[in-house]
């Protein structure tokens, strides 16, 4: 039996038991809603906010997608013409929305602890989900991904996997780790430029490589990571010629891999600089089921914050 979820704000000492009850959630609401065909009302008569204050395709669409599907009311707040852009203090919006009485916030915010900030000042019920704030954390997908791993290698003691590309400004790294971690996986490998990559006592369980040949030989999971250009200052930023000539995935270095090595990545796509086009749409590639598992891990959140 596990703990019910108060909020969600990182993965980061998350219990395997946890992160395992949320996955099997997530299949389960899968099936019941027959892969999204069928909607589900298990949340009827709740209302979710989006509160993004960075742009986003993916996370807010699959939020909305979500909590639709599971019956639930959904607003979008357009923070463009928010009390925050005349200099209201976050807290002070949050109290203002709290009092309209909403069920959970999904928040997205640049700035690191955002999402934290917002549960310490919280004065009523209202869950907080992180959308991901700054580099810290981007939970939800850290379980999409670990629900996509699973799906085909639920044997995670076994697995070597790699995450390549911008680790040090990555949020989807940090709760990428922080799951595998906690669902015991054999060997965490990440690799990116060394400009790009954190320091090594941030991450005591992985180890750190530069080469990626290397990094990815035998490797079972390879996700792949954007450069993060609004978060690196201009000297961080690499040519994508030759960044993709030392970093790109394409075919002769998935050879490399592990036969059958599942290739990832969260999005946007940068192909020919992460990812050669042949290898984002071939047969390993399992971007587009990421996707798609991101509206039923965010529905299994979402049932587990707020179903009483």
């Amino acid at each position: 039996m596990t703990a019910r979820l108060r909020h969600l704000t990182t993965l980061e000492h998350m219990p395997r038991i946890t992160i395992v009850h949320l996955i099997k959630r997530a299949i389960a609401i899968r099936d019941a809603c027959a892969h999204g065909t069928r909607k589900l009302n298990t949340l009827a008569g709740r209302t979710v906010l989006n509160l993004f204050f960075e742009p986003s395709t993916r996370t807010r669409t699959s939020f909305e997608l979500a909590a639709y599907r599971l019956g639930a009311d959904v607003v979008n707040f357009d923070t463009r013409w928010s009390s925050t852009a005349k200099g209201e203090v976050l807290h002070d919006t949050l109290h203002t929305l709290e009092a309209m009485h909403l069920d959970a916030i999904v928040v997205r915010h640049k700035n690191t602890g955002i999402a934290d900030e917002l549960t310490r000042h919280a004065m009523s019920a209202v869950a907080i989900i992180n959308a991901g704030d700054g580099h810290h954390a981007h939970p939800t997908q850290g379980l999409l991904d670990a629900l996509t791993i699973y799906q085909y290698r639920p044997d995670f003691e076994n697995l070597t996997v790699t995450i390549c590309g911008d680790i040090c400004h990555s949020r989807v790294a940090r709760s990428d780790v922080h799951a595998l971690t906690a669902l015991g996986t054999k060997q965490i490998r990440l690799c990116g430029p060394a400009t790009l990559l954190p320091e090594a006592f941030d991450y005591p369980s992985c180890q750190i490589m530069e080469d990626f040949d290397q990094a990815i030989e035998g490797a079972d999971v390879t996700i792949l990571l954007r450069l993060q250009k609004e978060r690196m200052t201009a000297s961080d930023v690499p040519d994508k010629a030759s960044y993709f000539h030392r970093y790109g995935l394409n075919q002769k270095r998935l050879a490399r891999a592990a036969k059958g090595c599942l290739v990832m990545h969260p999005g946007p796509l940068n192909r020919e600089i992460e990812i050669a086009s042949n290898v984002a749409d071939g047969v390993q590639s399992h971007i587009l089921e990421q996707v798609a598992n991101g509206v039923f891990m965010r529905m299994a959140v979402l049932d587990e914050l707020l179903t009483r």
